[in-house]
């Protein structure tokens, strides 16, 4: 038998090495993950996001791109948009914007990751602005197929009453208007544990966002902390593999990693290689 050709071979290491580069990533990216790096080159960013095996991701910001042109991009490298964000204020006055963007993205599901409050201390009279806007909003973005998620920030975990701004939050929001999208760091950061939380509210969180936190990080419940607290999932103190257990058996249906820090490139294939390694 007549032995292959080195090209051939070459050939064929070429092919091995693109399968093993488009392996499907077990979740998908927030992109603001790689807000510096989109911001010098969109083209090599997402094909960066490609690469790492990405199929889905969150939209933040198409980066100076029309809404075409970032959509056309997407579809280049095999990526679904499943969310993106949208403003308080556009929730508030502006809602044929929203399902006009979010067409335009082929997203399903909107999200709205900041209630408007003075300072660091949040108030009823705050969320109860929020119940009344996110309730009408969401009722509105699903008579047009579209689904309406709040993402928590930490300040909803300030005391109020026997229990925290969130439970007001749940208990006053139409489950069937409002869902939530759930950010993990942004739980742990007030001190609350993400697996309790996914017990309590059981189908409420429809989105999650993967995050994990340095030990030794100081609690906040500000909705500020320092972005290089950001490390690599699996490495910190969040407890990302007992949330991810949890989290499918409560009705979370996506997933995306946000690392907001300086090294969110370097540390996004080990962040992905732990959540491969989970039973």
């Amino acid at each position: 038998m007549k032995a292959p050709s080195t090209l051939l071979l070459a050939g064929l290491l070429l092919w091995g090495m693109a399968a093993q580069a488009q392996k499907p990533a077990p979740v998908g990216l927030q992109l603001y993950s790689f807000r510096t790096q989109f911001a010098k080159d969109v083209p090599s960013t997402m094909a960066k996001v490609k690469e790492m095996g990405f199929r889905e991701a969150e939209i933040a910001g198409t980066y100076g791109l029309s809404l075409p042109d970032f959509r056309q991009l997407l579809d280049q490298n095999g990526i679904k948009a499943i969310s993106t964000g949208a403003s308080f204020e556009d929730l508030d006055s502006n809602v044929p914007k929203i399902i006009a963007e979010a067409k335009a993205l082929g997203v399903k599901y909107i999200v709205c990751t900041w209630i408007p409050h003075a300072g660091d201390k949040f108030t009823v009279q705050d969320a109860d602005r929020a119940i009344d806007v996110f309730n009408t909003a969401g009722k509105l973005l699903a008579d047009n197929d579209l689904t309406f998620c709040y993402h928590n920030h930490g300040y909803e975990f300030q005391t109020y009453k026997d229990g925290t701004f969130f439970d007001y939050l749940a208990e006053n929001l139409d489950p069937k208007a409002v869902h939530f999208e759930m950010d993990v760091f942004w739980v742990k950061s007030p001190g609350y544990d993400p697996v309790a939380l996914l017990q309590k509210y059981p189908k409420r969180f429809l989105l999650m966002h993967l995050k994990d936190r340095k030990p030794g990080t100081p609690d906040s419940q500000t909705g500020h902390s320092d972005v290089e607290s950001n490390v690599v999932l699996g490495q910190g103190d969040v407890g990302i593999a007992a949330i991810m257990k949890q989290a499918k058996k409560s009705g979370v249906k996506h997933f995306f990693i946000e690392d907001e820090s300086s090294r969110s490139m370097e540390q996004m294939p080990e962040s992905l290689k732990f959540l491969e390694g989970l039973k």
